[in-house]
């Protein structure tokens, strides 16, 4: 069972009740603001199957409310949708298979791996990442094998993977995987499986091809999505991606004998944001979600925001201490400044104390940044 406990608190819950408070115009006209928790590591397909039927049901629970009754709002019911990380990937996933039947005004993505990153292939490899809270443990490598969601973050973009030419040059591909994950699948189905099996290893490589098939179609539906598609302009959808904070930008997969061989180097994470080069600057990201990963192929790069762990407020004690702790990508949507950027998003108000803001694209300069809404950039 799917429930919020402590580490849904302590990323979520400030955001939810900024967003309740200061959507809200009076405390007898409440804007709800509702949380969707789900099982991540399940196929984004089902996830994306519930996300409809809870969008459904918020529609059905808004009209209730008397204000957006004598408003209207039936006729014409939408909601906004807000996704952290994976949640980014469940949205756009969502909006592609219902198109323009889904009742959504505007989106907001944070951290949202939407090409991928490094750090799920390094959790299915080894058991250890900086993906996901809590300290990492070798002893999670064979569930981590077994898990649907984390191959839907196997990276799909080509800067920064390095594959001798003797090998396939897709990790969709199994051939490029070691061996030892199609063992650790065989061995699985040999403790669990409902029936004993002939050939468990042709079992484990049919179950793999299928986990990376999955994903590989997951990611193709992603790429051919257009906004249009689901009746939305790039200005109804604000797309923040954090930078600055040394992330997992390299991998290098060789042969050795017969077999590949990830060749896993302290030099792949790398924070190069500093440089004035744009192609030098892109190798970075935060922590988690490289940059090249978190650009969504139906956005231009010259609307993404991007924010830095600078942009945490100087009284954000503890959300300072707990992105030392916890890393920049979990605690990204604590940042207030974000809550107010979101509100402003989702409401079209000012900004009259000038306390929002943002970065563009590495290569795109201030003069053609094109953000969401007006928003001076910060150095």
């Amino acid at each position: 069972p799917i429930r919020p406990e402590e580490v849904f608190a302590i990323v979520y819950e400030d955001l939810i009740e900024e967003l309740r408070y200061n959507l809200s115009p009076r405390a007898d006209r409440p804007v709800p603001v509702y949380p969707f928790s789900y099982d991540w590591r399940r196929p984004l397909a089902v996830v994306e199957a519930q996300l409809a039927g809870f969008v459904a049901e918020v529609i059905d629970r808004t009209k209730l409310l008397k204000h957006y009754r004598q408003d209207g709002y039936g006729e014409n019911p939408k909601v906004n949708l807000v996704g952290h990380s994976m949640g980014g990937l469940v949205v756009a996933g969502y909006l592609e298979k219902e198109k323009k039947q889904a009742p959504v005004d505007k989106v907001v993505t944070l951290a949202a791996p939407f090409q991928g990153s490094f750090e799920a292939v390094i959790k299915v490899i080894t058991g250890t990442a900086s993906l996901g809270p809590g300290a990492p443990s070798s002893r999670e490598r064979e569930a981590a094998r077994m898990t649907p969601a984390l191959y839907y973050l196997v990276p799909s973009f080509s800067r920064g993977i390095e594959v001798d030419a003797s090998l396939p040059d897709s990790l969709f591909d199994p051939a490029l995987w070691q061996p030892g994950v199609v063992a650790s699948i065989a061995e699985f189905i040999r403790k669990y499986g409902a029936a004993a099996a002939r050939d468990r290893t042709a079992q484990a490589r049919l179950l793999f091809q299928t986990l990376l098939d999955e994903a590989r179609r997951h990611c193709e539906r992603l790429r051919a999505f257009k906004l249009s598609d689901a009746g939305l302009a790039a200005d109804r959808w604000l797309a923040v991606v954090g930078v600055d904070t040394e992330t997992r930008v390299r991998l290098r997969i060789v042969k050795r004998g017969n077999r590949p061989f990830f060749d896993l180097r302290s030099k792949d994470r790398a924070n190069e944001w500093k440089e004035e080069a744009p192609l030098q600057r892109r190798l970075t990201g935060d922590g988690t979600v490289p940059y090249e990963g978190a650009v969504p192929t139906f956005l231009p790069e010259k609307s993404l925001v991007l924010v830095t762990p600078d942009d945490f407020g100087y009284w954000e004690v503890r959300d300072r201490f707990l992105n030392q702790a916890a890393g920049f990508h979990g605690m990204l949507p604590n940042m207030n400044m974000l809550h107010r950027l979101i509100v402003r998003f989702f409401t079209g108000g000012r900004d009259r104390y000038r306390n929002t803001w943002g970065r563009p694209a590495p290569g795109v300069s201030p003069g053609q940044w094109r953000p969401p809404l007006d928003l001076r950039p910060k150095a």
